[in-house]
């Protein structure tokens, strides 16, 4: 059995580097990571979902959602890092 890289799977299963496909694939990978992280954070400040969602002025529903890997506005994103008591910083990729 051959072993293939990761990029050549991807390419295999949503598309190369470029397409739309692969596009959406990666935004959906992202925000699926991203929503991980902000769950983990939780659970480790021992917060429920339903406090979280009060502290920043949401519904427990939409913490789930953005636990789930669903869309998140950067502001909300922002509101739910402060409550987590998170610093989000931009660092240039260059």
């Amino acid at each position: 059995m051959k072993a293939i890289s990761a990029n050549t799977l991807l390419d295999q299963k949503v598309g190369s580097k470029g397409t739309e496909e692969r596009q959406v694939f990666q935004e959906e990978a992202f925000a699926y990571y991203l929503g991980s992280l902000l769950k983990q954070r939780r659970k480790s400040l021992k917060v429920t979902q339903a406090q979280l969602a009060h502290r920043i002025g949401k519904k427990r529903p939409y913490i789930s959602r953005v636990e789930n890997g669903e869309d998140i506005r950067i502001s909300n994103l922002l509101l739910v890092a402060n409550a987590l008591h998170l610093k989000l910083d931009l660092i240039p990729m260059d």
